[in-house]
């Protein structure tokens, strides 16, 4: 057998694989994305009249991704410990004379991978809010359509009292919108990194840079980012932003997922996915693969975050270790936050609702997911004590006798003049589900 030692494919990794995610944090993204950071430097400085025009064009010229492999910087990092350094080397000899020595020019290899960081972050939050805004157009349409459609509410996994499946949606679509606005926030804060070897800018003012705001600004504008107001080496709220968001965009997601997988359990059958999957063993079994996928990633996701986290307290001026820990937890989270992405849109777009079998189920109890509102329906005729242990009576024999509840309180002189059935009937006990699906369904 010989190995294929093609990487970043995802065969382990089903729940990104395949994402326009995968592909905009690939090894091969990651290079764009150094390289774009170090011609984006030498235009900054071509500006501000720091560096010539020609070696400008020069660098961004050599910068051709195909010239460079990266197999062959993926082992030389090793060397120095990112693979900046071999990068460097690579880029200033493809430039070649004069204007080799433009390259990299008064910046440290964390100023470039940093960069680079952000610049892979920002193109995968943009595919994050495309998945997000489909999910969120798709739910909005499943809570208006079964605003009104009454299902069992479920608390402890045990039947609760009842709700409606258009006030779940909207609920799942609330924590969809959470996502977006803390995703967006995040895109539009991460900056760019450039500090030089300490944090102090040395090297660029030797290269006679006046102003370290203007040279900041001209990066950021160059990029696409953010401009901080001090270098970031050791002070990584960027990537603890990131860490935040894209821990609670899988978390949210998962939720999703998680309703989904209970609701489309063969014995309940309340929902289920558009298209399911395959089982290599059960023919008959459409698996809810989406969700699934949802749950796993909102399983993995926090202690990628922790690992982030934990950066946090980066020491000195440039760390050991800490910044070096970030880059596989950071590239993780982006791709699973992308795919989760991806597959909660596809869920709720093509997620198939039973109303038949959500009116079924709120029978199963025989009238006893309505306890509550006979509790508070009979105390004021029997007495709340009276109440409490007549109802907890009848719901024994309701389980015992395998008798509806109407039907044994029907037997009680004091209580022949209600409408037992009406008092029992589920669907009339939704309180205000239906209003709050509309308070839910007016932001946008």
């Amino acid at each position: 057998m010989t190995a294929d030692h093609t990487s970043d494919t995802g065969l382990l990794a089903p729940g990104w694989a395949g994402s326009p995610a995968a592909d905009a944090t690939s090894d091969t993204a990651f290079l764009h994305a150094l390289l774009y950071a170090e011609t984006a430097l030498t235009r900054a400085q071509a500006a501000l009249g720091l560096a010539p025009a020609e070696a400008a064009d020069a660098v961004t010229g050599a910068a051709d991704p195909a010239r460079f492999d990266i197999r062959s910087l993926a082992g030389r990092a090793r060397a120095g410990g990112n693979p900046v350094i071999p990068l460097v080397a690579d880029l200033t000899a493809a430039v070649g004379e004069p204007y080799g020595p433009y390259v990299h020019r008064g910046a440290t290899s964390q100023d470039i991978l940093d960069t680079a960081a952000m610049l892979v972050a920002v193109r995968t939050l943009d595919l994050v809010l495309d998945g997000l805004a489909r999910a969120e157009r798709a739910l909005a349409r499943l809570a208006a359509g079964h605003r009104d459609t009454p299902m069992p509410g479920r608390t402890l996994t045990q039947h609760a009292v009842p709700t409606t499946f258009g006030l779940k949606a909207a609920g799942w679509r609330s924590l969809v919108l959470d996502a977006r606005d803390r995703v967006s926030h995040v895109r539009h804060t991460l900056p760019v990194q450039l500090g030089g070897a300490a944090g102090t800018l040395a090297a660029f003012q030797a290269y006679g840079t006046q102003d370290p705001t203007a040279l900041t600004e001209a990066y950021a504008r160059e990029l696409g980012l953010a401009a901080s107001p001090l270098p970031w080496h050791t002070l990584r709220t960027p990537v603890a932003d990131l860490a935040g968001c894209l821990a609670f965009t899988t978390g949210a997601l998962g939720k999703l997922g998680e309703d989904v997988l209970t609701l489309s359990r063969t014995e309940i059958g309340e929902v289920a996915e558009g298209s399911g999957g395959g089982s290599s063993a059960m023919p008959h079994k459409a698996n809810p693969v989406r969700a699934t996928l949802l749950a796993a990633a909102a399983r993995r996701a926090p202690q990628l975050a922790a690992t982030l986290y934990g950066s946090l307290a980066a020491g000195d001026e440039r760390p050991a270790g800490a910044w070096h820990a970030e880059w596989e937890p950071l590239r993780d989270l982006l791709r699973l936050a992308g795919g989760a992405a991806r597959d909660a849109a596809g869920l709720a777009e093509g997620l198939r609702v039973n109303a038949e079998a959500m009116r079924r189920d709120l029978d199963l109890t025989g009238g006893l997911i309505v306890s509550e509102r006979l509790s508070a329906a009979l105390a004021p005729r029997l007495g709340r004590a009276r109440a409490k242990e007549l109802l907890t009576a009848v719901a024994r024999r309701t389980h015992t006798e395998q008798r509806p509840l109407a039907e044994l309180l029907g037997e009680e002189p004091e209580l022949k003049d209600l409408d037992l059935a009406g008092l029992t009937d589920p669907t009339h006990y939704t309180g205000f589900a239906g209003a709050l699906t509309d308070r839910a369904l007016e932001r946008s």
